[in-house]
């Protein structure tokens, strides 16, 4: 038997388990819907004035998934020590720090290693050039890949016994199949049940927005986690 067909056969067992274990419980296994997270900004109030000039305001152009968040009609471009990457959107409403999220495949495209982290969590994270039509930032902070996470309204996550900063398995089905482990839990009651991966990881498992994931086990409790 090939290492493939090892692995295969290891998680259909462990699938079968699960599966076993929640129906014993009386519990059905939790599916959320997926959301793939492309590269995009959050902007700072100060940064936005430099970027697009004294008193402007973001023209918001689409609502998205989670509450209160949309897409804004304005775009920036990202420069970094290797290249550029234009017309990357801009995500409102406005925040106390500017915030830089990409995929791996971006950073490499820039030149920069931003490491993963959950939303809010910008300390000891990497720097890029911002370029709008008004001006440029130079930020020394603010680029993350951001960590995989589900958003949980808070009576879903009491429905299924789950806490602020727990760390999930969870995987999508279809033909590139897989699980993906440490997927940070976040609860509030302004959130909308979903998955949030980013494009590498969406084509990684190749699924779209809207498709399904299961929910397989609880790992562990982290000990710290960001703000949204």
């Amino acid at each position: 038997m090939s290492t493939e067909q090892v692995v295969r056969t290891v998680v259909m067992r462990v699938k079968e388990e699960l599966q076993r274990l929640a129906t014993a419980e009386g519990k059905p296994l939790l599916t959320v819907p997926v959301g793939v997270s492309n590269r995009h900004v959050h902007l700072s109030g100060a940064d936005l004035e430099v970027l697009f000039g004294p008193g402007y305001s973001l023209h918001p152009v689409k609502e998205l998934s989670q509450i209160g968040q949309y897409g804004a009609e304005e775009v920036v471009t990202l420069a970094g020590p290797r290249g550029v990457i234009e017309k990357v959107r801009v995500l409102g409403p406005l925040r106390k720090q500017t915030q830089v999220e990409i995929s791996r495949s971006d950073s490499y495209l820039l030149g920069i290693k931003p490491p993963i982290k959950d939303s809010g969590d910008l300390q000891g994270s990497t720097g890029l050039v911002l370029i709008g039509p008004r001006g440029c930032i130079q930020l020394q902070e603010g680029v993350i890949c951001a960590a995989r996470h589900i958003h949980f309204h808070t009576t879903d996550a009491k429905k299924w016994g789950i806490k602020e900063s727990d760390q999930l398995s969870v995987k999508v089905g279809g033909e590139r199949s897989l699980v993906f482990h440490n997927v940070l839990a976040r609860v509030s009651d302004k959130y909308k049940l979903e998955l949030h991966i980013d494009t590498d990881e969406a084509n990684a498992a190749n699924v779209q927005n809207g498709d399904k994931a299961e929910v397989l086990l609880q790992q562990k409790r982290s000990d710290c986690c960001g703000s949204e």
